[in-house]
């Protein structure tokens, strides 16, 4: 069986529950539900950045998502082939599907597109501030 690595981040949410940012088993790259935590904050007072602004907290979330999938191998945006987008808000949809498109949607070129999917989960995170959590699966070339 192949070798897993992994990548913490500095998340304060990563330290207090004690998970992996990036699980890599062979070419196959899971990466855990990301949000817009503040990684400065501590891990018994986790903040959010960007409250209210579920573009914001979409944006940064997939950069998040990319730097972990680049730490265990994977060439970045690419690499991803499923995206599961959890929404706090029904009006943020569109928002964060803008964000989607941005980072990967299929304009983006040849290489660069993912299934998605997108579940409105109404006020369920474990901060309020929170308006969308991001999860994906990736496959790394080598």
């Amino acid at each position: 069986m192949p070798e897993k690595r992994v990548y913490s981040t500095s998340s304060p949410w990563e330290a207090r529950i004690g998970y992996y940012r990036a699980v890599r088993r062979g070419q196959h790259i899971f990466i855990a539900g990301s949000t817009a935590a503040d990684p400065d904050s501590p891990p018994e007072a986790p903040r959010v950045r960007y409250p209210g602004d579920a573009k914001k907290q979409a944006l940064v979330t997939f950069e998040e998502i990319i730097q972990a999938i680049q730490a265990v191998g994977g060439k970045g945006a690419e690499s991803v082939v499923r995206c599961r987008m959890f929404v706090s808000r029904k009006e943020d949809c569109g928002v964060i599907g803008d964000a989607f498109r941005e980072v990967l949607g299929e304009q983006n070129g040849g290489q660069i597109g993912a299934v998605a999917t997108m579940i409105v989960v109404a006020n369920s995170f474990v901060d309020d501030d929170m308006l969308v959590e991001i999860e994906v699966d990736a496959i790394a070339d080598d």
